[in-house]
């Protein structure tokens, strides 16, 4: 990611150390695939092998890593250093 958006100039970094919350979030988001994915492997898979779990799961995590890095800095940086959505730099 650049260090400040191209067109606000927000940065993106507020504070030294500030994103290593972003990790825990992205554990979150983890954690609800590998429920979601279990959950309709289990219901939808009648109940498949425990390889078919860990591989489906592994493989949908690491398509979606790139995903969970921004969104997860994204909601970090929303949800606790002070970044708000303003109207005038939407179509600039």
């Amino acid at each position: 990611m650049p260090p400040q958006c191209p067109i606000c100039r927000q940065t993106y970094e507020p504070e030294p150390g500030f994103y290593y919350g972003a990790m825990y979030i992205s554990s979150g988001f983890s954690t609800g695939i590998l429920l979601l994915i279990g959950f309709l492997l289990y219901y939808f898979a009648n109940d498949p092998p425990m390889w078919v779990y860990i591989t489906t799961v592994a493989a949908a995590v690491m398509v979606v890593t790139p995903l969970l890095f921004r969104y997860s800095r994204a909601v970090m940086l929303y949800g606790f250093g002070g970044a708000r959505f303003d109207q005038r730099y939407l179509y600039r």
